[in-house]
């Protein structure tokens, strides 16, 4: 029996290069893969179903939440969006790794659901460098980005709540760290039982 694999969540202001380390984090661990979260909002497209989302409808999704079927949820735009229980936990007990892209107020309703994730928050070094790397994508305005610095400063403080911190100040340290971080909690004895087991019946005389 294989053991169970990591729920790796990821947070951190836009900007922070969250999406560029998580690709390279997948291209290095074969095993990592994307969660795929459920919406009520239409398809776009070129979107495929159970491909980039699970499509529902809001009488659906409310249903599911009744049932406690989501690790986490939120509603934008009077849409839902949630990652559903069931899909993670049987890639989990593949032994697969299942990686989470998301806010810090989902982070901490997947940890009350799954205590045992391992959440990673990246940020970049200060404020400056997140107001240049925001301003360099020319994809928002100055009051959008006024209020992405503003948001950041106030969700420093939840930073405590992660279990590591990687400051992106240079690429391909930060992928290195966040590397270290996958190997180093794949080895953890509390999370390798039944690896545990075979060694220990494999030395028996």
């Amino acid at each position: 029996m294989a053991d169970s694999g990591l729920l790796i969540v990821v947070s951190g202001p836009s900007g922070a290069g969250k999406g560029t380390i998580c690709d390279a984090l997948r291209a290095r661990f074969p095993q990592v893969h994307y969660s795929i979260s459920m919406t009520t909002r239409p398809p776009r497209p070129g979107e495929k179903e159970g491909v980039n989302y699970y499509f529902t409808d809001t009488a659906h999704f409310e249903a599911l939440l009744a049932q406690d079927a989501f690790l986490e949820y939120a509603k934008v735009y009077d849409h839902y969006y949630g990652t559903p229980k069931q899909y993670v936990y049987d890639a989990l007990a593949r032994g697969e790794h299942v990686l989470l892209e998301i806010d810090i107020q989902g982070a901490m309703q997947v940890r009350k659901h799954y205590p045992q994730c391992l959440c990673v928050y990246i940020v970049p070094p200060n404020r400056q460098v997140l107001a240049a790397r925001l301003h360099g994508r020319h994809t928002d305005s100055e009051e959008v980005i006024a209020g992405r610095l503003q948001k950041t400063q106030a969700e420093l403080a939840w930073m405590k709540e992660y279990d590591y911190v990687i400051v992106n100040d240079r690429l391909a340290a930060a992928i290195e760290q966040m590397e270290a971080i996958i190997r180093a909690e794949a080895c953890r004895c509390a999370r390798n039982g039944n690896t545990l087991s075979r060694i220990c019946a494999a030395y028996q005389e």
